[in-house]
């Protein structure tokens, strides 16, 4: 095998990934592929066939080979495009070919009411993969998004109102459902990860979803929001700005999620006395006391978290209308929120609840 400089980054950035993880198996074993014990840590890799899932896997791999931890693979087919079964299939035996193991294949039903087809995707994605490693015991799934990724996230939160989460763009690694979700390639680019794949022989497929290049004959608007950025407004803005703006995105977002990460802290030390989930027929309670001299950052987080846990479905207008109901009470009404939720104050406490059964008691 020959270590080009792109695959030798790439080794080194899955290594510090599950150094940092704390995942560890039998020790350094050399270079080469190995077959760990059975009761060696298994790491689980979310495969697509794409460039840069497969250059994960292949790396992956190897770095686990060396550490005698199983490294094994997850390919879930949404069904979205023809042939999709066959890609998954293909992409099984790619995996299987670096010495993968287990290769697990599901099949998801992408269900868009409510939502777009980009989201609901992404949302029967993670069940697929929380539901595999945790059938599995997966110490962690890992996941090949990439610095262009991260540059195309910034962008795409701008044009939502989240603040500065939009900013923070994707975290390192995240907990979902009890499964640790871990994320090595942030600081690869995607030329780098193509590399990857040229230097070991991997083909790989390219999903017709995120289009080609904004001079193949124009950018069509039926692609998803995320492709059109991808594909003409990172180019546009790189050649405005006369700079690299996948790069300056992506350390604006490690800065961010720094940042992000405090206030994070912050409110979750409040949420812990604030909230209770246990307040009667309502879905959860909010200790108006408690909140009121926070600053405004971390009490609409606190809402925020609070909605985002019972379930609820959140919007900036929302959490800011519930923070006037602790800072700014006149006797006012129900909050009414989306899905037959509403938030209403009674004393010191706003119930969070469903179907409007409590609002008025």
């Amino acid at each position: 095998m020959t270590y080009t400089p792109e695959l030798r980054k790439a080794i080194g950035d899955v290594r510090r990934c599950l150094e940092m993880l704390g995942i560890q198996g039998s020790g350094e074993r050399g270079h080469g592929v190995h077959r760990p014990d059975h009761t060696a840590p298994l790491v689980l890799v979310a495969c697509s066939g794409g460039r840069d899932s497969l250059a994960l896997s292949s790396v992956a791999a190897i770095v686990c080979g060396t550490l005698g931890v199983r490294c094994g693979a997850v390919i879930v087919d949404h069904g979205l495009v023809f042939g999709s079964a066959d890609v998954a299939r293909e992409t099984a035996d790619k995996c299987r070919g670096f010495g993968m193991a287990p290769v697990i294949v599901r099949r998801v039903v992408v269900e868009a009411a409510g939502v777009g087809v980009e989201a609901a995707a992404r949302n029967a994605r993670y069940e697929a993969l929380t539901a595999v490693a945790s059938e599995l015991g997966a110490v962690a799934v890992l996941l090949a998004h990439t610095r262009d990724d991260q540059a195309e996230t910034v962008l795409l939160g701008l044009t939502r109102t989240f603040g500065l989460d939009s900013l923070a763009g994707m975290p390192d690694v995240i907990e979902r459902d009890g499964v640790t979700f871990a994320r090595p390639f942030l600081d690869l680019t995607r030329a780098q990860t193509t590399a990857v794949c040229v230097s070991r022989d991997i083909e790989w497929w390219d999903d017709p979803t995120n289009g080609g290049t904004a001079d193949e004959g124009g950018l069509s608007t039926d692609l998803p929001l995320r492709s059109r950025i991808r594909i003409a407004l990172l180019p546009y803005l790189t050649n405005f700005i006369k700079t690299d703006m996948v790069s300056h995105l992506a350390r604006s977002a490690r800065i961010a999620q720094r940042d992000k990460n405090y206030l994070d802290m912050q409110a979750a030390r409040v949420y812990d006395h604030a909230v209770d989930f246990a307040h009667g027929d309502a879905v959860a309670g909010i200790d108006t006391r408690t909140l009121a001299e926070e600053h405004e950052a971390i009490r609409t987080r606190v809402i925020a978290r609070l909605l985002t846990e019972a379930g609820a479905p959140t919007s900036s207008r929302h959490v800011e209308a519930i923070d006037r109901l602790i800072v700014d009470w006149h006797g006012q009404g129900a909050v009414r929120l989306s899905s037959g939720y509403s938030a209403s104050r009674q004393n010191h406490v706003i119930l969070l609840c469903h179907d409007g059964m409590h609002e008025n008691r």
